[in-house]
């Protein structure tokens, strides 16, 4: 055990500045996004508003979404995401392809919570706490991680082409690569739990708090 966290310690101690560097990209976005909201004419503050404050009314009274279904729809969006990701890793043009799909998340969860909050002050705030950030604390750091790892490997690629090393075997970082990816999936599965089964439940509460 100790021996798995010191190459994990080591390995993000090498690559500290690609961490970095996808942490920031995703802070961005979700400065971004936040700007977004700001921006935004008052017309078309309340235009959406409209609608979610409609969504929010109806929200109690509504039946209830299988929780399966819920976790069936979350899960395998989150998996199709991170193996797009994954296959982006395979190709070196992939890299800018990465960026942009990392900052467009930290922009959606920017608007979103932005938004929430812009419109409706710490009543958002909470709103927010509840249906946005249990899943996200978790979504957040496998996407950075996810970004992190495809971007290194494609990395090794360019400088296995660049120093003509093409011929040296490539099977052992892919093996490494691949399952690292199919370890955040576990994490994946986790959030996606969160999301269908404990935030509608909070939700609810907090809009018939709301609204009562």
């Amino acid at each position: 055990m100790y021996v798995k966290g010191s190459v994990a310690s080591q390995h993000v101690r090498e690559y500290a500045s690609i961490y970095v560097f996808v942490s920031l990209l995703f802070l961005i976005g979700i400065i971004f996004g936040a700007v977004i909201v700001n921006s935004m004419n008052f017309i078309q503050k309340e235009d959406l508003f409209f609608y979610l404050d409609r969504f929010f009314k109806q929200l109690p009274g509504e039946p209830s979404i299988s929780s399966q279904s819920l976790l069936k729809s979350s899960f395998f969006y989150h998996v199709k995401y991170l193996l797009f990701i994954f296959i982006l890793g395979l190709s070196i043009i992939g890299m800018p392809v990465i960026w942009i799909l990392l900052f467009m998340k930290g922009v959606v969860v920017g608007f979103s919570v932005g938004f929430l909050v812009n419109q409706m002050g710490w009543y958002g705030l909470l709103t927010a706490a509840v249906s946005i950030a249990p899943q996200n604390l978790i979504i957040i750091p496998v996407y950075i991680v996810a970004g992190s790892l495809a971007m290194i490997f494609s990395f090794g690629l360019i400088q296995k082409l660049v120093a003509k090393k093409i011929h040296q075997p490539i099977l052992p970082p892919f093996i490494r690569y691949s399952m690292l990816f199919l370890f955040l999936l576990v994490f994946v599965g986790i959030a996606a739990i969160i999301e269908s089964y404990l935030s509608p439940i909070a939700l609810k509460s907090v809009i018939e708090m709301i609204y009562k």
